[in-house]
């Protein structure tokens, strides 16, 4: 017994001293720890905190905090916040610092590079101030995961990456300075990293390299993101068949092509985004294979053909974006098993035929964009009854009918702008509380409208009524009709004849248009009350305003003034104005230099008033931004300014119709932007500006109507006035031949096909951020008769040389400028025979060469043109019978008059026997058909010219 209780006793013993062994080894630091430990306080003194550092967490649902004051000398680093230590062999195996508000850089000698053991490090989302990404990561031997994202990171992802070969998942993306990726270090990376799962590398440029790398990815890739990589060339089809991808993601990357694999597609893929590539062709029925997709994004890409019926198999899809492409059909019905759908957007593309019934769809959508197509019929009434629906945009289609009564009250923004709606507003809009944005502008919408129904949406911060039949009714006073919170008021086009008072009260007014109305009389003194210190966009256009005295608002950035009736001087405008029209009214008195003072001007016009002195010096060089200066149609004496500034932004110059003297200042030179000069109409005298012809973006050259004089001397630059597409200077004193190298020059009058797009372009148009746009406007000589191009379409394409002394024959170069509409060389002095190569100017309307010293027969090739509609060859020398056939025949007497060697229909003069038979005389040998310059029969129906010829360029805008 006492050798059992000595034993007892022994054990005792034992047990107390393990225990208290074990007790103080817990409580004091482990040599490991105190290295390591002391590793991670000097890495935090290299930084200083900064919660802006982390500010892009909140974007992305993270809560930012300092993670490193929880470090504290003297205790276990094991217990410190980020910092996650292997239980059994005391290292430190994880950091996470990520929204840690650190502020500082990262060198190669940091002692975060001391931590060997690390297993997953996370400095995502701090400020490392362009640092660039050491070669010392590369040494993490044990790292399955990296994240170094949204850090503000820079230089080139180091090749020292790809010896990572235990990495499950890497994470670069996101650094605001740019990150470079060399193809050998992608190459690598690709090949010697065979555990991956996920690759982040969003917004690491990879510039030009081919991307057959990626054919050696792991197998067990799960997500592969590339987003903002500038990625060129065709992206491997492999990719789309790696067997365990959830999530590829290459959005705007908008040089990638690719195709959509068109069988043998299947796969656990659950996000799926190509926005913003060149991915094209149709879209195959494979892709309804992947059962598991929830989020589709093939936005702005170049997909084609039908949208497929098979995407109905994708019964877990909640996003669905094919917004942008060329998609074409009807939207099928086989959407209705999308019962999962909260996003659907279907926007600009090509589709037509009626929206489908899909009543028992969209439990949970939150979002519908079918805006941009061709949709027509009536609106089904399912789309008023979904309870959930917050987005709804339809505008610009073709819909029809009335606008049902809205059954649900969760709507938020509801536009429905540019179709053919009819009927009255309904008015249950009156019950959608939650509505920030209603756009109805631009359909048939008729009836007497009581503007208080929108009193009670208390949220309402958007409302546009414009370009309807509606008639507004309101009692004009100062009772808040609408609600005080709206921001944006547009009711153009709405038969309002007095200035509304409820405004007075909109204090928060931003953007208010009145334009297209009958608004009389001055601004009313209470109206400065209006938006006083927010008010940044105001039309008035098109009233019968007759004064303004003052412009009060403090920031206003936009007025239009233009087509009113207002008289006086021109008012003093804010420095704060970026855009002023007034053109179209009856001012008078001068232009003060004060106006150099509005230094962020970017578009003045003045034009179509009765102003008067001399133009302002200063407008020529006092701020870069000033893109439009129209002062056309005053009473404008002096000269032009003579001092273009050397950072000159203009873009339009127009002086037409004033009565300007002197030269062309040389120094208009620096304005590289200008793309149309107009000082027609004035008694400038000058010599031809040649020094012009620098101007690369110069398209529209007028200067018809002075007193220039001179030869036309060839070019001094290989590509002067290439881009020129209206050229006129008629009615001045020029004399000389006309330069065949210069006719040669006109390469934008050489360029078949523009204008087969099937939307409208036009000479650029200015619009920007601020709200406002304008377009460009010039008057030209149609078929003889004045007309202005309100805009000007880039397929419009004219030469007017009229009433000149140019002489010499016409260049057979003419016959090169293939897109040319009109040519005008009538009363000069050119002699010699008709080019015959005008035959190949298929697009030409009309064609005048009257009043010249121009010989022979009118060539047969002539007859080929079945787009001209207008042809005058009158008082000539010319001989012989009268082409026949095609639009020849539509030609009147007039056309001929004056050659009296002219005979055949329809003159009265019968042509005898041996003048039928002789050949058509020609100035060039058949030489210059071998080169590219022979005749053409482009058979496009004679008739044609008069349809499109007439009106088709004066293009109506409204507003």
């Amino acid at each position: 017994m006492a050798w059992f209780a000595w034993l007892y006793q022994m054990l005792c013993i034992l047990l107390f001293s393990l225990k208290l062994q074990a007790i103080l080894s817990a409580s004091l630091p482990s040599s490991t720890h105190i290295d390591e430990g002391a590793a991670l306080l000097q890495f935090k003194s290299t930084f200083s905190l900064n919660n802006m550092s982390s500010s892009g967490c909140g974007l992305v649902g993270i809560k930012s905090y300092p993670k490193t004051n929880s470090w504290k000398n003297g205790t276990d680093c094991c217990s410190w916040d980020g910092v996650t230590c292997d239980s059994a062999t005391g290292y430190v195996i994880g950091l996470d610092l990520s929204c840690s508000w650190l502020l500082g850089s990262i060198t190669s000698n940091s002692s975060l590079f001391l931590l060997r053991n690390l297993q997953m490090l996370n400095l995502a989302h701090n400020d490392f101030k362009a640092s660039t990404v050491s070669s010392e990561f590369g040494n993490f031997a044990s790292l399955m995961h990296l994240n170094l994202s949204s850090s503000s990171f820079s230089g080139n992802v180091p090749s020292s990456t790809s010896h990572l070969s235990n990495l499950v998942s890497l994470d670069l993306s996101n650094n605001l300075f740019q990150m470079t990726i060399e193809e050998p270090t992608f190459r690598k990376l690709v090949q010697n990293l065979t555990e991956i799962r996920e690759i982040f590398l969003d917004q690491i440029i990879f510039g030009s390299f081919e991307l057959g790398s990626l054919m050696n990815v792991s197998s067990s890739l799960t997500s592969l993101s590339l987003n903002y990589c500038e990625l060129q060339g065709k992206f491997p089809e492999y990719v789309f068949h790696l067997p365990n991808l959830r999530l590829l993601s290459l959005h705007r990357n908008p040089e990638l092509i690719g195709y959509i694999p068109k069988s043998n597609w299947t796969g656990p893929s659950e996000f799926l985004s190509l926005w913003d590539t060149s991915f094209s062709g149709e879209l195959p029925d494979s892709i309804g294979n992947l059962e598991s997709l929830k989020h589709l994004n093939f936005a702005l890409c170049n997909f084609s053909g039908r949208v497929p019926r098979s995407l109905g198999n994708l019964s877990k899809l909640i996003h669905l974006d094919f917004a942008a492409n060329s998609f074409s059909g009807h939207i099928p019905s086989s959407l209705i098993n999308l019962t999962d759908l909260t996003f659907l957007r279907l926007s600009t593309n090509q589709l037509v035929g009626s929206i489908p019934n899909m009543a028992a769809l969209f439990h949970s959508i939150l979002y519908i964009d079918l805006s941009y197509n061709s949709l027509n019929g009536t609106l089904p009434s399912w789309l008023f009854s979904l309870s959930s629906l917050q987005y709804l945009y339809l505008h610009n289609n073709q819909l029809i009918g009335r606008i049902h009564e809205f059954q649900q009250t969760s709507l938020i923004e509801v536009d429905m702008r540019n179709n053919k709606f009819q009927g009255s507003i309904p008015s249950s809009i009156s019950r959608l509380v939650n509505l920030t944005e209603l756009d109805l502008s631009s359909n048939n919408l008729s009836g007497n409208l009581e503007l208080d129904m929108f009193s009670e949406l208390k949220n309402l911060l958007f409302l546009d009524l414009s370009h309807n039949s509606l008639s507004l009714s309101f009692n004009n006073n100062d009772s808040p009709i609408l609600p005080v919170s709206l921001e944006f008021l547009f009711l153009s086009s709405c038969k309002v004849d007095e200035f509304p008072k409820f405004l007075k009260v909109l204090t928060n007014l931003q953007q208010l248009d009145l334009s297209h109305n009958g608004i009389q009389g001055h601004l009313p003194k209470w109206a400065w009350d209006m938006g006083k210190d927010s008010l940044s966009y105001l039309n008035l256009s098109h009233n019968l305003l007759t004064s303004l005295e003052e412009i009060p608002w403090r920031h206003i950035e936009v007025m239009d003034f233009r087509s009113n009736l207002i008289e006086g001087n021109l008012p003093v405008f804010p420095l704060s104005t970026v855009f002023f029209s007034i053109s179209n009214n009856n001012l008078n008195g001068q232009i003060s230099s004060q106006i150099c003072n509005v230094s962020f001007l970017e578009v003045l016009d003045l034009s179509h008033n009765n102003l008067s002195g001399t133009i302002p010096e200063c407008l020529g060089s006092f701020n870069a931004s000033l893109s439009v200066l129209n002062l056309k149609m005053n009473n404008f004496s002096g000269t032009i300014p003579s001092r273009f500034a050397e950072d000159c932004g203009l873009k339009n110059i127009n002086i037409n119709s004033n009565r300007l003297e002197g030269t062309l200042p040389r120094s208009m030179v620096n304005c590289r932007n200008i793309e149309v000069l107009d000082l027609g109409n004035n008694m400038m005298n000058d010599t031809f500006p040649h020094w012009l012809g620098n101007l690369s973006e110069l398209q529209v050259l007028v200067l018809r109507s002075n007193k220039l004089h001179g030869s036309i001397r060839g070019c001094e630059t290989e590509n002067c006035f290439s881009n020129l597409r209206i050229l006129d200077l008629s009615n001045n004193d020029f004399s000389g031949s006309l330069p065949s190298k210069y006719v040669e020059n006109l390469k934008s009058m050489t360029k078949l096909g523009e204008g087969q797009s099937p939307y409208l372009e036009f000479v650029s148009d200015i619009g920007n951020q601020y709200g406002y746009s304008y377009d460009y406007s010039v008057s030209v000589v149609m078929k003889g008769h004045d007309r202005e191009l309100v805009k000007i379409l880039k397929i419009f394409k004219s030469i007017d040389l009229s009433n000149n002394k140019f002489r010499g024959e016409i260049p057979t170069s003419i016959g090169k400028l293939v897109s040319l509409k009109g040519l005008n060389l009538s009363h000069n002095s050119f002699s010699g025979h008709i080019p015959w190569t005008m035959g190949n100017l298929n697009a030409l309307e009309w064609l005048d060469l009257s009043s010249n010293k121009l010989v022979g027969k009118i060539p047969k090739q002539l007859v080929g043109l079945t787009s001209l509609s207008s042809l005058n060859l009158s008082y000539n020398q010319l001989v012989g019978p009268l082409p026949q056939g095609k639009q020849f025949n539509t030609f009147e007497n007039g056309s001929f008059e004056g050659n009296l060697g002219l005979c055949g229909f329809p003159l009265s003069k019968d042509c005898k026997e041996d003048e039928v038979g002789q050949p058509v005389p020609s100035s060039v040998d058949d030489s210059e058909s071998e080169n590219g310059f022979g005749w053409k029969v482009v058979l496009l129906g004679y008739g044609c010219g008069f349809l499109f010829g007439a009106m088709g360029y004066l293009v109506i805008r409204r507003g």
